[in-house]
């Protein structure tokens, strides 16, 4: 099955060792197409980074679709060149990129670099819509055919690491007050994914418990007394 993706770099040699490497194939094996020659420009000043189109057959042999709890390359593939377009378009160029298995059969794309944290916004709220879209994009259908479906992650900085730790301080210092003071907690309001860890950090606390109120992106979390239903502050 044919299939072509699209590398920038600041030079055509390195948009095809690019491509070679993602694709995890042999630059002699893809056919490329220049699109766009990269210019060095004068001290920084007018620089346009080489476009090339990269295009490869799957190999015959291989399934279509991959195995049940296996992943589909083509669409970590497809993942992995949405965020490095999305990053090149912003004017972010010196990032790194590595993929690695998460621990909910899915691949965390890790993103690193000068200025990456652009790439989060306002308490990840940047990050959960990126990932949103590398989802789609792994997930798209090739050529009409349906592969595997690919969970993906994206993390940039190691936010989702750092901000797990801070919700779950966060869920404990919070518990500790409704058990002293006896009066419920309200949070401010969190995505899905923050909610379950607060969830998840109160359960392992003796004495008291938490609820979700709210509506789509007003929705909270509230830690109260497990024998007590106040009124939250």
């Amino acid at each position: 099955m044919k299939q072509e993706l699209i590398f920038t770099a600041k030079s055509v040699e390195e948009a095809r060792k690019k491509a070679a490497a993602e694709l995890n194939a042999r630059e002699e094996d893809l056919l490329i197409t220049v699109l766009e020659e990269g210019k060095r420009g004068f001290l920084g000043i007018g620089a346009v980074n080489a476009k090339i189109a990269v295009s490869y057959t799957a190999t015959e042999s291989a399934p279509k679709t991959a195995p049940k709890g296996e992943k589909s390359t083509e669409g970590v593939a497809a993942a992995m060149q949405f965020i490095r377009q999305v990053a090149e378009n912003m004017g972010l160029d010196k990032l790194t990129y590595a993929t690695e298995d998460g621990a909910n059969d899915d691949t965390v794309l890790k993103v690193n670099g000068d200025d990456a944290g652009l790439l989060i916004g306002h308490h990840g709220e940047t990050l959960d819509a990126l990932q949103y879209l590398c989802n789609l994009a792994a997930n798209r259908r090739i050529d009409g055919e349906k592969h595997a479906y690919t969970r993906i992650t994206l993390d940039v900085e190691d936010y989702r690491q750092k901000r797990e730790a801070a919700l779950r301080a966060l869920a404990r210092r919070k518990a500790e007050k409704v058990l002293r003071e006896k009066r419920s907690v309200m949070l401010e309001p969190m995505n899905p994914y923050e909610r379950r860890i607060i969830h998840s950090a109160v359960q392992e606390i003796e004495g008291v418990t938490t609820n979700s109120i709210g509506v789509e992106n007003n929705r909270r979390v509230v830690i109260f007394l497990e024998e007590n239903t106040t009124d939250a502050e």
